[in-house]
């Protein structure tokens, strides 16, 4: 920290129930404008296409996909997925649409099915043998487990495995009983992560209560998810390991040395390497000032790229679209990259990408091993089959 090395629709033609029906609507019925517009709007949707309307905004037919599905979403997250919309139909300004513009919103329904709620795991998740087909059943991966009929990734968590492998190993498989607590609970992943980090020593078990109430109070005070906070951690010190280092940045959120940087901005300019002698504890202290320092409740909601651009190099949180190649210098973890390839440029994507694929892949080490060979040998199977 900071950087650190269509077409418009046929008016003509008699618009047909959604349900199946043959009666077209009769011309001049009260409400029929209405129903014309709600049926066109699932018509539209069931075919994963959309025709912009006059004064409408990518943001708007964000969310109204969201809303249709029950789903509420934060500025941040309607602001991202426009702009995700924008790329995934060759939209250079996500600000500018113009009316019968045709778009493809496969992107965006994908992401929003995956925020429902999901149906009981044992009759939608299952492993899949290399001899099966991923058209037919789902695939877990290290960390995460695909469901095709979605189609969509959720986090694979050790309770879920155990359940899974309840229900899918034969009697003769025996799987340990996964670590207590760590999927209960409003904030499952930072559970999880602290489960971990007291595991590994990095937080004394007396201390993990005190630990997450501030993360909370934390994230209500700068606008950011608990559990992406502890997807951070994960990435920059192996899940809150306060004396994590690589000779220049230290401790949690790896404060590092320089002026106007961040162990400066925690009062630790003359000392840097002093953070390692605190507790996580008394780290989130610091990280709380850093935070304020750096502006990151000014942002609004932040979402995980913005809370960990922060961390690594604030001016890019300027760059809004998820796929503009990020000005930060040098080499970053392999996953920060675009195709895990360090040659390759960072981006706001990239680096979502990479923070979830690093947390499912740290916490699914925690699994049972014989749940953990199983899904090793599951990502194998779509790394090897899936496009």
């Amino acid at each position: 920290m900071w950087t650190r090395h269509a077409a418009p629709t046929n008016a003509s033609a008699p618009l047909l129930p959604a349900g199946g029906g043959t009666a077209p609507l009769a011309a001049g019925n009260p409400g029929s404008t209405k129903q014309f517009s709600q049926l066109l709007q699932q018509a539209q949707a069931k075919s994963g296409m959309h025709t912009i309307a006059q004064g409408e905004t990518l943001i708007g037919v964000v969310r109204n996909q969201a809303q249709a599905l029950g789903i509420k979403l934060n500025a941040n997250q309607e602001m991202r997925m426009a702009q995700q919309l924008a790329s995934s139909n060759g939209i250079g300004n996500a600000d500018r649409v113009f009316p019968g513009q045709s778009i493809r919103l496969a992107s965006v329904q994908t992401e929003l099915q995956s925020l429902q709620t999901p149906v009981s795991p044992v009759h939608s998740l299952a492993w899949v043998p290399p001899a099966a087909t991923p058209t037919s059943a789902s695939v877990a991966t290290a960390a995460m487990v695909y469901d095709v009929r979605s189609p969509k990734f959720t986090p694979l968590t050790p309770a879920l495995a155990a359940t899974m492998a309840a229900a899918t190993s034969p009697p003769s498989a025996a799987v340990s009983t996964p670590m207590s607590g760590a999927a209960a609970g409003a904030h499952p992943v930072l559970q999880q992560t602290l489960d971990r980090a007291v595991a590994k020593g990095f937080i004394p078990p007396a201390e993990k209560t005190a630990v997450y109430d501030k993360i909370l109070q934390m994230a209500d005070n700068h606008g950011f998810a608990p559990d992406d906070f502890a997807r951070m951690t994960l990435m920059e010190s192996d899940g809150m390991n306060p004396r994590a280092s690589n000779q220049r940045c230290h401790g949690i959120i790896q404060f590092c040395d320089g002026p106007s940087r961040g162990a400066a901005s925690a009062g630790y300019a003359a000392n840097p390497r002093a953070i390692l002698d605190l507790s996580v504890h008394k780290q989130l202290s610091l990280v709380d000032k850093y935070f304020d320092d750096v502006g990151l409740k000014s942002q609004g909601p932040a979402g995980l790229e913005d809370l960990y651009l922060s961390v690594l190099n604030p001016a890019s949180r300027a760059t809004a679209h998820s796929n503009v190649p990020l000005n930060i210098q040098g080499q970053q973890a392999r996953a920060l990259h675009v195709g895990s390839d360090t040659n390759a440029p960072i981006t706001r994507q990239s680096i979502r990408q990479g923070l979830l694929s690093n947390a499912a892949a740290r916490l699914g080490q925690m699994l049972p091993a014989a749940v953990r060979v199983q899904a090793q040998r599951a990502q194998q199977y779509v790394e090897n089959n899936l496009p």
